[in-house]
């Protein structure tokens, strides 16, 4: 995703489920973008599906724990001032010790989007808040969709 594929190429280039943010550095997440937007044909659109931080940060929760056919999955979520950060703790009589993971992603608002789309040639068109494509609004909805053109001299 970071790395040259095709140049002026796709129609449309889709980002789905908040599978940005991952990279250690803002260097990567930018070499991403360039990278989608030279992939791009001119003129070409790009969706992404980010979460809203300032929603995400109202409305964490903290703690909880499932249990599916005898395995037991205890979440614990955080966040500071530039990650929320999820680990999973999975229990299972099959399994000899518990396992766990964390992750963390970066949280990009609007803004830092923004400025990282229009970086690269890219063009804000319209922004949604949620699934049913309503407005945004920082406080009030869940997710960050924003369709992106890219600019003709791109």
């Amino acid at each position: 995703m970071r790395l040259p594929f095709r140049v002026n190429y796709f129609d449309h280039v889709f980002n789905f489920f908040t599978s940005f943010g991952y990279f250690k550095t803002r260097r990567e997440h930018d070499d991403a973008i360039r990278t989608i937007a030279n992939g791009l044909k001119p003129t070409g659109i790009f969706v992404i599906d980010y979460l809203n931080v300032h929603y995400s940060e109202d409305h964490l929760v903290y703690n909880e724990e499932k249990k599916l056919n005898g395995t037991s999955y205890k979440i614990h979520r955080w966040h500071d001032e530039t990650h929320f950060y999820k680990k999973i703790i999975i229990s299972d009589p099959l399994l000899h010790h518990p396992v766990d993971y964390t992750e963390k992603v970066s949280k990009f608002s609007f803004g830092d989007l923004n400025d990282m789309l229009s970086y690269h040639g890219l063009q804000v068109q319209e922004v949604f808040g949620d699934y049913h494509l309503g407005n945004y609004d920082v406080r009030a909805k869940p997710r960050l969709i924003i369709i992106a053109k890219k600019t003709a001299k791109s």
